[in-house]
């Protein structure tokens, strides 16, 4: 459930609003002058990694050489390939 608060209605009942989106897992979305300017979510598992992170680790990460990359989207499409042949018989 999302529900929209002012931030001012957000501040006021600032104990309900976490407890709500911490117990019920509800999701607050606070506006100010009309436009939506944060949300509140649960936090689930403190160790998932954030976005940010995610695409930090990822940039890190060691690239394909072109010949090796060309392999790989090849390999790839000869499994998609052979994913979608029906089987000879259906005991295949």
């Amino acid at each position: 459930m999302s529900e929209t608060l002012t931030v001012t209605e957000a501040a006021r009942n600032f104990s309900d609003v976490v407890n709500r989106v911490f117990y019920r897992g509800d999701s607050m979305e606070l506006t100010r002058g009309g436009k939506v300017v944060a949300r509140l979510v649960p936090a689930g598992d403190a160790a998932a990694p954030t976005g940010r992170e995610v695409l930090a680790a990822w940039r890190t990460l060691p690239h394909l050489p072109v010949n090796e990359a060309d392999e790989f989207a090849a390999d790839l499409e000869r499994g998609r390939e052979a994913l979608n042949q029906a089987p000879a018989s259906k005991w295949d």
